[in-house]
């Protein structure tokens, strides 16, 4: 029988290891099998963190203020930041009233924390979202290079989640996706850093001869359980997770005590982990009733008195909650109702194929030494990168069931969290979509992409021992370098249509590669 390594290759299972020895006795095979990264301090993958992220930053930040004006649904979002800072509550000012509005408020507070710096102006409302995509490649940097233990892959992510277009033009525009991919994103980071916590605290008290797994406390859950409430307080498709993440952390703990020779490993914890567990979901509860702080303190948030107003008793504390549970699902009536056509909507399966992406900003005036010009930003991902998803996807399903690599799960688990809910909403009420909901699988779709450079990298072996070894080795890192200066190379290419540069019309024409679809 064999079992996966947290790394590559095979490792024999030795017969009959069902309780591990006590004290410091215990076996080199559940040692390697509860082994963690425990060189996080590694100077060369904090070097390469801070070189990509520096070169995300720059990306990112240059001529932010441009277009100088509302692009798209930003319309929408900076003024209701604005209004928020001085009612503390969404308002219409033409009306002089609490505006009704279907998203919760902490994106549009993280917003208004760059117009209270830079004022009502395009670098106030979009400093915040550049700052949130560039913490979120640092985020993804950290996460793969706890996943792949190499710096090569963790700077392979990053570098090519800074040169997509996608990821780009939501950082440097004023909407709220790219809060929700940040929160989304850290909180499974923190997951991943309680299953290190998990495994070494597992691992401690087998040494010690404890009760296995006894009053581990874990932090790093609950940590993730805050974030996660913050990402439901940017936008509630961040629900869409809840269900994955809670398994994926629960079958994390269940294969830790499995690896640790614990009898009945999935009973032998349960109480803790569903206690656990539910106290994470309420610190998400808690925290994504706190982005709604403005609305509580106030009495001028739309259905803030609800009942108060239609002659019903509304008790302290919990005639608020009353009124907001109404909010909500008069919220939720809304959006399970937009079904109304819009030019540039999408369905789930047409996304990683770039089917329609949507036009922010477009214009043909100015002068750019051509007979006619155009301008335009354009919400659309770097084609070769999000044309090896699919591949990538393929594979990834493979060498999880071929290696029962636990990695490959816990990214393609991220992938189906970020997509599959959307494919049921579209297929049941044909619900009005827009390419720019896939950015929170982003991540997990990129880290699927480097999971298979890493592979075509390696040796089957892991190793590279051997001439055969080291030309496979040497052959992958040529294939894997070549693809990403080749995104590079797509991602220069398409640039000015991320950034809205004026250039001549036959050179965007050109940029047009699916026709009338990206147009």
């Amino acid at each position: 029988m064999t079992t996966a390594t947290a790394e590559t290759g095979l490792i024999p299972e030795p017969p009959g290891v069902a309780e591990p020895a006590g004290g410091r006795g215990v076996p080199d095979i559940v040692r390697r099998r509860l082994a963690t990264l425990d060189n996080w301090l590694n100077p060369h993958s904090w070097l390469v963190t801070v070189v990509v992220v520096a070169i995300a930053a720059i990306l990112r930040f240059q001529g932010l203020g441009t277009p100088n004006k509302l692009i798209f649904d930003e319309v929408y979002y900076p003024t209701d930041a604005w209004d928020m800072l001085q009612h503390g509550v969404e308002w219409d000012e033409a009306r002089n009233s609490p505006a009704y509005v279907v998203h919760p408020p902490l994106g549009k507070w993280l917003i208004a924390l760059g117009e209270m710096v830079f004022g009502n102006t395009t670098l106030g409302w979009r400093v915040p979202a550049a700052i949130a995509g560039t913490l979120m490649i640092g985020i993804l940097i950290r996460v793969a290079y706890r996943l792949f233990h190499s710096v090569v892959l963790a700077g392979a992510a990053g570098l090519l989640m800074a040169l997509d277009g996608f990821q780009l033009v939501l950082s440097r525009t004023s909407l709220l996706d790219i809060f929700l991919g940040l929160f989304v994103l850290a909180s499974f980071a923190a997951m991943l850093l309680d299953r290190d916590h998990y495994r070494r605290r597992l691992l401690r008290a087998l040494e010690d001869g404890a009760r296995a797994g006894h009053r581990i406390v874990p932090w790093w859950l609950l940590v993730s359980g805050v974030l996660f409430g913050l990402a439901c307080g940017v936008k509630w498709s961040a629900l869409f997770f809840l269900p994955f993440f809670a398994a994926l952390a629960l079958a994390w703990r269940w294969q830790a005590r499995r690896s640790a020779g614990i009898s009945r490993p999935v009973l032998a914890g349960i109480v803790g982990d569903l206690g656990w567990g539910a106290l994470g979901v309420a610190l998400t509860v808690v925290c994504y009733l706190a982005t709604w702080t403005g609305w509580f303190v106030t009495n001028t948030g739309y259905f803030r008195h609800y009942r108060a107003d239609n002659g019903l008793s509304e008790p302290p504390v919990i005639g608020a909650l009353l009124n907001l549970w109404h909010y909500h699902l008069q919220a939720y009536t809304f959006h399970s109702g937009l079904i109304k056509a819009h030019p540039y909507q999408s369905w789930p399966w047409q996304w990683l194929l770039l089917g329609r992406p949507v036009a922010f900003d477009w214009s043909t005036g100015g002068s750019c030494g051509a007979p006619s010009c155009a301008r335009e930003v354009l919400l659309l991902g770097t084609p070769i990168l999000w044309w090896s998803f699919l591949p990538a996807l393929a594979a990834l399903v493979w060498f999880g069931i071929a290696r029962r690599d636990w990695r490959a799960w816990a990214i393609g688990t991220g992938v189906v969290a970020g997509l599959l809910p959307w494919f049921y909403f579209a297929v049941r009420d044909g619900r009005t979509m827009f390419s720019f909901y896939v950015l929170p699988a982003l991540p997990f779709l990129i880290l699927a992409v480097v999971y298979v450079l890493g592979a075509i990298m390696t040796p089957p072996g892991g190793t590279a021992a051997g001439r055969e070894g080291s030309d496979r080795q040497l052959i992958g890192t040529i294939v894997a370098g070549t693809y990403v200066v080749l995104v590079a190379l797509c991602f220069a290419y398409f640039h000015p249509i991320f950034v809205g540069e004026l250039i001549p019309y036959d050179s965007w024409s050109r940029r047009m590669w699916l026709g009338g679809r990206w147009i």
